[in-house]
């Protein structure tokens, strides 16, 4: 129906307004919407304008029957939301609730149309013959291209069930659709990637959430406190604020639900054509990982994080920065052979490229907090203090800082600077040598971590090296 040929009097096309807003407004949207819930947090009384949420693309249609009118449909159509004395603004009547079981009562459907103005209402009233929803989201891929695929999440597990197993197969405008639980789709993709233990879990997860904004899972990480937790021992926590710079970006780390440190996903970058995969492992074969990092660190100056998980014949490289077609044809060729097996290199698909950065700024997120909070002592010992020219040793072979000399022991290196102090120098961690910056002096409000030289290394070789923490002045320590 156009906008214009409306009728301000059709108790219909008053619930059908009503019941958009309530959509905004309900526990399946609005903690995970961040405009709606930046404007819900913005005042104690949590009002919203209805001139803001009436001009919500979704809401065009009525936009011809004015803001009154529509604080009219909400005061005869809504039983969820309350309009103020001066019909200017509208809120919840309840306190808004996490969601539960949303996995659980999602589908994924796929072979739909191309999209148009009006395909988003032909979505929801063909799901709605099925059983109540609340909500169906189109997928769109990083360009925000309709994906010809949605979940949608009905209210009851039953409607889940009658909708996948449904005779004859669900079909939309003529076309047959493929239709899976959002559990099955989870569930094929990670074997479609070959994932396993610690990575399909992650994925999982990924998939769980479906959202780069959660309001609770936000709180729940700025909040938590393992000694809220009966019978749990507070673990040491940082002294001020802990940031890593990762991928070019700084992200703030906070405690998470286990009392280490963990980042939100959505604030973790993604850098397309930063990693490469490895196919054609000989099973059962252990890649060593120093014959990896030592070429691709002299190439690169860096050296890379390594995936290489027990029993598969894949593994990931993640560098620092994209590579360009001729880094990727010296990665091919420098590296032809892995624990005497020939491999096959490609630069990886976008979304195993996606999870895999989650994976490795969790993990130096985690090591990170651990560090900061004085819980993970420096391997490589701290070096002494001294002049010009001085020299501090430590157990493990860190590198010396800018000015000083580190030496180590069973994996000693030596680092020489041109004078200043002695670094902080962790395994294979960089020192402040390699970021550009000082250890962090007394008092320092804000710590840094940068992602180390070849990170943890996930899987064969265990944690590997936590990274260095230092303070700085303004610029970027992952250049």
């Amino acid at each position: 129906m156009a906008a214009t040929t409306l009728d301000a009097e059709d108790a219909a096309t008053m619930r059908r307004a009503a019941r958009q807003i309530e959509f905004y407004f309900a526990d399946s949207n609005l903690p995970y919407d961040k405009f709606m819930w930046t404007l819900h947090t913005k005042t104690p009384d949590h009002w919203v304008p209805i001139a803001t949420v009436a001009s919500f693309k979704r809401m065009r249609e009525f936009m011809p029957l004015g803001n009154t009118w529509v604080a009219r449909a909400l005061r005869e159509q809504s039983t969820q939301l309350e309009v103020d004395s001066a019909g200017e603004n509208v809120r919840r009547k309840t306190e808004v609730q996490e969601p539960k079981d949303q996995f659980e009562r999602s589908v994924y459907a796929k072979n739909f149309p191309e999209e148009d103005d009006t395909l988003q209402a032909r979505l929801e009233a063909f799901f709605e013959t099925y059983g109540p929803t609340n909500a169906v989201r189109m997928r769109r891929d990083k360009d925000k291209k309709f994906k010809l695929s949605v979940f949608a999440e009905f209210t009851s597990i039953d409607t889940v069930a009658a909708f996948v197993n449904a005779d004859p197969k669900p079909s939309f405008e003529g076309t047959e659709l493929l239709v899976m639980s959002k559990q099955d789709y989870c569930d094929m993709k990670i074997r479609e990637k070959g994932l396993v233990g610690k990575a399909a879990d992650n994925r999982k997860s990924l998939y769980s959430s479906g959202r780069k904004f959660d309001a609770f899972r936000d709180a729940a990480s700025s909040k938590m406190d393992v000694d809220d937790k009966p019978g749990a021992a507070a673990a040491p926590e940082p002294t001020s604020e802990v940031f890593l710079e990762f991928m070019g970006s700084t992200i703030k780390i906070h405690k998470g639900e286990d009392g280490g440190g963990t980042v939100n996903i959505d604030d973790v970058p993604f850098v397309k054509g930063a990693t490469m995969r490895y196919d054609g492992l000989a099973e059962g074969a252990r890649v060593n990982f120093m014959d990896v990092k030592a070429p691709l660190k002299e190439k690169f100056g860096r050296a890379p994080f390594i995936k290489s998980t027990p029993g598969a014949t894949f593994g990931l490289v993640g560098f620092h920065k994209a590579l360009t077609d001729e880094e990727v044809q010296f990665v091919k060729e420098t590296l032809p052979k892995l624990a005497d097996t020939e491999v096959q290199w490609s630069v990886a698909g976008e979304d195993e490229e996606k999870q895999f950065q989650i994976e490795r700024a969790q993990s130096a997120a985690k090591m990170a907090w651990e560090q900061a909070s004085g819980m993970v002592k420096d391997r490589g010992g701290r070096g002494g203090r001294g002049g010009r020219g001085g020299r501090g040793r430590g157990r493990d072979g860190g590198r010396g800082g800018r000015g000083g000399r580190g030496r180590g022991g069973s994996r000693g290196g030596r680092g020489k600077g041109g004078g200043g102090r002695v670094g902080r120098a962790i395994d294979d961690a960089r020192a402040a040598e390699d970021t550009g910056a000082e250890d962090a002096p007394t008092g320092e409000k804000r710590k840094r971590a940068v992602e180390p030289d070849g990170g943890p290394d996930v899987g064969v070789r265990g944690k590997g090296a936590p990274p260095t923490i230092a303070s700085v002045k303004k610029q970027k320590l992952d250049e």
